[in-house]
């Protein structure tokens, strides 16, 4: 199965937002693919604030989250894999959720074990077409 994650990710937003609070995220800013400003990061993580008034352009999909936000006045466009989330929640009430982190995903890595993997014959070959057997039905004057 797929993981949950961008499922629970969007939930948690909707209910955040739809209840009138500023939903903040936790990243792991040392997560792979991760673009954030590095001047905010604290211990490697950095808290994000991506009420629909603070952000343009959010899109929040299976893969990742992404934005445009300004950061001391200097625009710059946030991209995070959903597994760099540690948290979820409201800044008014603390309400929200923590996430099991999750192990990095190297796209790199990933892309060469695709490239390496052979196609075998047998897989390569279409199979056999089965010979017809005669209809079941019969005639009957």
């Amino acid at each position: 199965m797929t993981s949950n994650r961008p499922y629970l990710l969007r939930a948690f937003y909707e209910w955040i937002v739809d209840n009138e609070c500023t939903p903040h995220l936790v990243v792991n800013a040392d997560y792979p693919s991760v673009q954030v400003p590095a001047q905010f990061v604290q211990e490697g993580q950095i808290v994000l604030n991506v009420n629909p008034s603070a952000v343009t352009n959010f899109s929040m999909d299976n893969h990742a989250i992404s934005f445009n936000a300004r950061f001391s006045g200097q625009p710059m466009q946030v991209y995070v894999p959903n597994g760099a989330v540690l948290a979820i929640y409201a800044r008014e009430n603390g309400e929200g959720t923590v996430f099991t982190p999750e192990e990095e995903v190297f796209e790199d890595e990933a892309l060469e074990l695709v490239e390496e993997t052979e196609v075998s014959p047998e897989l390569d070959a279409k199979p056999e077409p089965e010979k017809k057997k005669g209809s079941h039905l019969r005639v009957i004057k």
